[in-house]
């Protein structure tokens, strides 16, 4: 099985200060493993990453909230995710894996913890994508609450699925830029297919995983600032339905980032002030803090 190397030993602080009620919407917590293990089914073996080191890390960066994303290699299993929003459950959310017939009190019990979404992959190296049929049935589901689903998707693959994203019934969330990989260009189909897409009213993204879509990683003055004219295409397109994250601890990726540094990529994404705040404060808030 795979291995995956640890999260940033030593984070540098940043020299950008976030600003109050920032929220990092895109991390994950593995094990312990003596109280959660991991899911025999899983696709890569990562160490642990509990959520006493996120907070540490949270506390160094300056960030006040955090969405925790159900890791694939716990599965199904989302007591890992819900015992560390359980530590801070006004400041922490959570998108959870579910079982295609989960049923409608299970889901009301896991909004009741904090959970305000279901991630459904579509990546063929993390195991067999999701069913289309599954996605809507539980879609339906999920709607009363005010859910949103979110889709581990390639920009590539968008056209493909994009009527069946836009047939549902909630927001769909599209994680990490889509998967626009900067060798590829600004004109590349692939970032005019995620814009385009970004063009509908349930349609949002995460700008997380500068480090996956970079082309010259770390080798450059400012580590993956080689991401930031995707980035400023996106938020030109849709300022009010894109929400960041650091994407700790960062799985599967070709090198390990410094968090501290991704986040001193965020002034250049965008020359005004009140449309970062609405990525790290006010979009987060109304995707995941709804009443």
């Amino acid at each position: 099985m795979k291995s995956v190397p640890p999260p940033h030993p030593h984070p540098s602080k940043p020299v950008y200060a976030l600003p109050p009620g920032s929220c990092d919407c895109h991390v994950h917590v593995y094990g312990p493993v003596a109280r959660f293990p991991y899911a025999e089914e899983r696709s890569y073996d990562p160490p642990e990453a509990p959520i006493e080191q996120l907070q540490a890390l949270h506390r160094l960066l300056g960030v006040d909230r955090s969405v925790i994303v159900q890791a694939t290699v716990h599965g199904t299993d989302n007591r890992a995710m819900l015992d560390a929003i359980a530590r801070a459950p006004d400041r922490y959310r959570g998108v959870a894996l579910v079982a295609p017939d989960v049923s409608t009190d299970e889901l009301k019990r896991l909004h009741a913890q904090g959970v305000r979404g279901v991630r459904y992959n579509f990546m063929p190296h993390l195991g067999k994508s999701a069913d289309p049929d599954e996605v809507r049935a539980v879609a339906g589901r999920i709607a009363p609450l005010g859910w949103h689903i979110q889709v581990h998707v390639t920009a590539a693959h968008l056209p493909r699925i994009r009527g069946f994203l836009e047939s549902l019934p909630v927001p769909f969330v599209i994680d990490h830029m889509g998967r626009t990989m900067v060798e590829d260009g600004l004109d590349q189909q692939a970032l005019a297919d995620l814009l385009d897409v970004l063009r509908h009213e349930r349609a949002w993204v995460k700008i997380s995983g500068p480090e996956r879509i970079s082309a010259a990683l770390s080798r450059q003055a400012q580590p993956y600032a080689d991401a930031v004219p995707f980035v400023r295409r996106i938020l030109e397109s849709a300022p009010g339905r894109v929400v960041w994250g650091t994407d700790w601890p960062h799985p599967n990726v070709r090198e390990i980032p410094d968090d501290g540094k991704l986040v001193d990529l965020l002034p250049l994404y965008t020359d005004d002030a009140a449309v970062l705040r609405k990525v790290l404060v006010d979009n987060p808030a109304r995707l995941y803090w709804y009443a």
